[in-house]
């Protein structure tokens, strides 16, 4: 199982940035993925979620201004991120999400993640 993320940088408030989640080794179309992120010296938050019919949820810290989506002819999945804001800056990963589980701190497989930093 391999997944890969990328698409992070250093954006300014206000700004978007879009993360990609490139997978292989396991039948993408029947799996739920989230994103997660971590902040330095916080702990892991869960971001949002996609079941495999396409159904989405999301933390309410960034409802409204973040987007997952997936495809599943690429086997990736996405992140479109607006109206960032500083205290979005974190360590962002994608992961197999374990059937009924949402907690990040359960995922058994995840990318090494993709660095989002929001500052002026």
């Amino acid at each position: 199982v391999q997944l890969a993320e990328s698409g992070g940088g250093l954006v300014q408030p206000g700004g978007s940035l879009r993360l990609s989640c490139a997978t292989n080794g396991f039948t993408f179309n029947m799996a739920a993925m989230a994103w997660a992120r971590q902040a330095p010296g916080k702990g892991l938050e869960w971001v949002s979620g996609i079941h495999s019919d396409g159904m989405t949820y999301y933390a309410d810290s960034v409802k409204g201004r973040f987007t997952m989506s997936r495809d599943n002819t690429k086997n990736t999945v996405y992140l479109q991120m607006n109206s960032l804001k500083p205290e979005d800056t974190a360590l962002y990963f994608c992961a197999i999400v374990p059937p009924g589980e949402w907690n990040p701190y359960e995922y058994d497989y995840r990318g090494q993640g993709t660095q989002v930093t929001v500052s002026s």
